[in-house]
């Protein structure tokens, strides 16, 4: 009887060690994915916590941009992304071709509809503030990700924006750009499938300082300019009631500053 007894507590402890063991498996298991869950939001925290509202609901998220792509007039209504001090670099990566975004599932608008247009095929997420990685670069490169832009203004002011943004992005570290063109029913169409040509593209800059966030905002002409682009500022307020798009829905008692 004795023995029988003892064969029982052996293999209720087996058993009871065993189930312990899967018990404490699980929760490693659940631990781990925790960690990479809190790993890969951390890493996107910026577009997570910052990204803007979208008035066509078709929001594509890239590796390193997301965009909210507008079907009636052939283009994303914004692009955003962070830019991070590291990741302004110069690879001179060599430039590809342009082609249709997968991910659009109304097709984005083909580049041949830029030919002979006019106009350039204006980056929104500049290739210059992805080149700290080739397939981040080439990824710029989709049609989502262009907007019939003027000559001098894409290689002038609108560039000297761009430049300006990342001597910020070093300056504080890491900041979430916002971009697009403001798009109406009444732009000029080019190509056959009608994309419109913005008369003015906007961009916000969202940085925090110290433990709270400040934003400055540009609204620039889509025409050739040698003012400076600090003439061109404009409160956040006002390209949301041009856009009907919010910025920053997760942010409350947010300041446009000039003092940027």
């Amino acid at each position: 009887m004795k023995r029988i007894f003892v064969l029982f507590l052996i293999t209720f402890c087996a058993i009871s060690c065993k189930k312990d063991e899967n018990i404490g498996n699980e929760i490693l298991m659940a631990q781990n994915i925790f960690v990479e869950q809190k790993q890969n939001i951390s890493q996107q925290g910026f577009t997570i916590d910052y990204l803007p509202t979208s008035t066509t609901r078709q929001i594509v998220k890239h590796d390193y941009y997301t965009l909210s792509y507008n079907e009636k007039f052939e283009q994303a209504e914004w692009v955003a992304y962070e830019l991070k001090k590291e990741y302004v670099k110069n690879n001179d990566f060599k430039r590809p071709y342009f082609i249709e975004d997968p991910k659009v599932t109304t097709r984005s608008a083909d580049w041949r509809n830029y030919k002979k247009s006019g106009y350039d095929k204006g980056h929104l997420c500049p290739a210059g503030d992805m080149e700290f990685d080739k397939k981040a670069y080439n990824d710029t490169f989709y049609t989502s990700n262009i907007s019939p832009q003027n000559h001098d203004f894409n290689s002038g002011i609108w560039n000297r924006l761009e430049n300006k943004v990342r001597y910020w992005a070093g300056k504080y570290n890491a900041i979430y750009v916002v971009t697009g063109g403001i798009l109406r029913d009444s732009d000029k169409k080019i190509g056959t499938e009608k994309v419109s040509v913005p008369k003015y593209f906007y961009k916000i800059v969202l940085a925090k300082s110290g433990k709270e966030h400040k934003a400055i905002a540009f609204l620039v002409p889509n025409e050739k300019s040698q003012k400076g682009i600090y003439e061109y500022i404009v409160p956040v307020e006002t390209l949301e009631k041009m856009t009907g798009i919010d910025f920053f829905p997760n942010l409350k008692n947010l300041k446009s500053s000039k003092d940027f």
